[in-house]
């Protein structure tokens, strides 16, 4: 037996008594879990989110690899079991459905990682459109891209009807944590969202640089390229916002005040990039062609368009070791030992016992017209 599906089954058959008084339990409970006060219809996540103490009781024990599968009642992949997430119990079908076959990381560990996270997680998320990145067959499975929501789905997923060309699309939209649950459930390894809120979807409240590296560069280039793109917002008057996306570069993400349609954010961002480009041109490029980036940082601005999607903070990537879409600090970027996926499925129970490096941040959104202004001037 694997080391890890050991400890997985050991764990397991230590929580099932316990769980099953606690899932037939009813007492009082908040009615604003994974929600953080503050927030407004349509403008950027609050600012006020903290580390549930909850999340200690995720924190490895000292010498101890941490233990995933933690609320499951039963391993075997035919059983199921409860997650209590938020005001809601969720039923977890095949808990023991391996989904990342190399690390042993189940159904039930993915559910458990996204119930951990959700406190943070969730105001990220809420009113926004969603595309789930299904992975039924585990991530050696062809995945599903899946945008609408399909009908099997419980009333309580609420739902968000959006325009697209020739028709419509139902999309899942996640305001509490028992949706997240649910959607892990539904296999979704990883979690994209819009960069605009289901009321006023032609209107971005965020702007977001992908930071891609060409094959076999070093992180240290997208290290550097980040404080690039920070320096020039900073003189935007831009807040930055950095994370890992747990696949290959890093996301820069400002607020908008929703003033500005899709078209006029991604103009802006395109000459915001092309200046960056001209100023290191050794370094930094806006081509789409992976032939012609000659070994040189793509600043990726495409996502700023309607109905496009970005991965969502703390979401799991469909790659060995599971690793993490993670929030990050500017003062991170110092850290020679960042990369992409830095943080995983089994490690982020240390993150998570951290200070949230987005809390106390004004999420307050800014104008575009007004940072484009400021650009302009600094072409003169």
């Amino acid at each position: 037996m694997a080391p890890v599906e050991a400890r997985l089954r050991v764990k397991r058959r230590q929580v099932t008594t316990a769980h099953r008084i606690v899932s037939t339990r009813t007492g009082r409970i908040r009615q604003d879990e994974g929600r953080c006060p503050g927030s407004n219809s349509y403008g950027p996540p609050p600012n006020r989110c903290r580390p549930a103490r909850r999340h200690a009781a995720f924190a490895p024990r000292p010498g101890r690899l941490p233990v995933l599968g933690m609320s499951g009642s039963s391993g075997g992949a035919d059983d199921a079991h409860t997650i209590k997430a938020g005001r809601r119990t969720v039923k977890i079908s095949r808990p023991g459905k391996v989904l990342f076959p190399d690390d042993g990381i189940t159904k039930a560990d993915l559910a458990d990682h996204y119930k951990a996270v959700a406190r943070r997680a969730v105001p990220h998320l809420r009113d926004r459109p969603l595309m789930m990145e299904r992975h039924p067959d585990g991530i050696g499975g062809k995945p599903l891209m899946q945008k609408n929501a399909p009908d099997y789905f419980p009333e309580w997923v609420r739902r968000s009807e959006q325009s697209k060309e020739g028709g419509t699309v139902t999309h899942v939209v996640c305001d509490d944590p028992a949706t997240l649950v649910y959607l892990a459930d539904q296999a979704t390894v990883t979690v994209h969202r819009w960069l605009s809120r289901e009321h006023r979807p032609d209107h971005p409240d965020l702007i977001i640089f992908d930071l891609d590296p060409a094959e076999g560069a070093d992180f240290e280039d997208v290290r550097w390229a980040a404080h690039r793109v920070c320096d020039l917002w900073d003189e935007l008057k831009l807040p930055a916002r950095l994370m890992t996306t747990g696949s290959r570069g890093l996301h820069v993400i400002a607020p908008l005040d929703g003033g500005s349609d899709f078209d006029a954010v991604r103009d802006f961002a395109h000459l915001a990039a092309e200046r960056l480009a001209r100023q290191h041109p050794d370094r930094l490029t806006t081509e789409q062609r992976k032939a012609d980036r000659k070994g040189r940082i793509y600043l990726d601005v495409q996502r700023n368009a309607y109905a496009q999607t970005a991965v969502a903070p703390y979401s799991v990537r469909a790659k060995p070791g599971a690793p993490v879409a993670t929030p990050i600090s500017r003062d991170e970027l110092d850290d020679p030992g960042l990369t992409a996926q830095r943080w995983t499925v089994a490690t982020f129970p240390d993150r998570l016992a951290e200070d949230d490096p987005w809390a106390g941040l004004s999420w307050r959104g800014r104008s575009v017209p007004a940072a484009r202004e400021r650009l302009e001037a600094l072409e003169e």
